[in-house]
Order: structure tokens, then C-alpha cells, then sequence
């Protein structure tokens, strides 16, 4: 398979929307190759005081984020509890997360919006990393009883999701080759009438 420059596959990424959208939303993807350049940590607190900006229910702000450099011993235990397929491709990323969500508001009632809350968190740390060159792949395949018990994560808390952390680039024929054709995949999505529509259900 022909292998893309970073520009080229970045291009080819690059979102056809039925209307004009934020030149970094439209640019914005998740991929499994990342370049061969370190994060550093006042970049990845660039990305973390996005997401404290974030928006949430009754401002509680139940999102949390569990960090680790690639060559630390917390990232080993990160990955180890990501899906087999997750893992197939995930060391290359410079910094791997577990995101977790609070269970109840501080007054003890249960929170059923915190799931909601993280994503305009992780939604904020996105639009942030795309304007510093920086790619976010957010994955749902993770054993969260196992990252709860080697993070320490205590009763009300629950892990939700991992991401992957690095600068766009790299090249896409080191992945394994069905990775690599979805890589070189240009992207889609439902059209509109599909998510959304006026004054009632369809």
C-alpha cells in the first residue's frame, strides 16, 4: 500500500462537511501512528487545563485523568489494561490516560451526567490538541475492573476510557496492514438528518 507523507495523510483525513465548521474541528482525527517526538509535560498540562475548563452539571467537574510518559512503569500498567487490539498499536504514543468519572455530586446524589461531563471534558482537551499539532486517539477498549485495581482507583469512581497522546505523524506501513488501509481511509459520517431533526422524534 502506498504510504502518505504526514501532510498528504492529513489532507486526506481532512472532514467533507455539509457545512463550513472550525478549520481545527474539520482537521481533527484519531490516529494510530504518532511521530517520533516526545510530548513534554507543559504541553500535556496545555491539553489537562483545557479539559479543567470544560463545562459540567452544577460545575462539579467529575472528570478525571490518570497520566503516564511511555518509559514509566505507570504506563506499563496503562497498557496493560487496554484491549488486545488497542494494544497492537498503542506504544508509539508518547503519553497513554485512563479518564474516570465521579459517581455522585458532592451532596451524595447519584451523578448520571458525569459520563456527559468527561466527554465535553475530553472534547475541550481535543480542539486543544489540535491547535499545538497534537492528536488525541480516545479508545473504549479497556478493562476498567483491572485499571481500577492497578491505579488505585478508589470506590466512587469509575474508569471509562484510555487515551493515546502524540504528534500527528509517523509512518502508517509499521502498523499491521488491515490497521494500515484504515489509516489511509478518508473518513465519513452519518449525514445530518440521520442525528438530527426538528420539533420531534423521527
Amino acid at each position: 500500500m502506498e504510504v502518505y507523507n504526514d501532510i498528504n495523510i492529513n489532507q486526506l483525513k481532512s472532514a467533507d462537511t455539509s457545512y463550513p465548521i472550525l478549520t481545527l474541528l474539520a482537521n481533527r482525527w484519531s490516529p494510530r501512528m504518532f511521530a517520533d517526538k516526545a510530548v513534554m509535560r507543559r504541553e500535556l498540562m496545555a491539553l489537562l487545563e483545557a479539559a479543567r475548563w470544560a463545562a459540567s452539571s452544577s460545575n462539579e467537574q467529575p472528570w478525571r485523568f490518570v497520566y503516564a510518559f511511555r518509559g514509566s512503569h505507570a504506563y506499563e500498567k496503562i497498557f496493560s489494561c487496554l484491549s488486545k487490539f488497542n494494544q497492537k498499536w498503542v506504544r508509539n504514543a508518547p503519553i497513554l490516560m485512563i479518564t474516570a468519572i465521579k459517581e455522585q455530586f458532592n451532596s451524595g446524589k447519584a451523578n448520571y451526567h458525569a459520563l456527559h461531563d468527561l466527554g465535553l471534558a475530553a472534547g475541550n482537551m481535543a480542539v486543544q490538541a489540535q491547535s499545538m499539532g497534537i492528536a488525541l486517539h480516545h479508545m473504549a477498549g479497556v478493562d476498567w475492573k483491572k485499571a481500577q485495581e492497578l491505579l488505585g482507583v478508589p470506590d466512587g469512581f469509575h474508569v471509562a476510557t484510555a487515551i493515546a497522546v502524540g504528534y500527528y505523524g509517523g509512518d502508517p506501513s509499521a502498523l499491521p496492514d488491515d490497521l494500515e488501509e484504515t489509516e489511509l481511509t478518508k473518513r465519513d459520517r452519518k449525514p445530518l438528518e440521520e442525528i438530527a431533526i426538528e420539533g420531534a422524534w423521527w
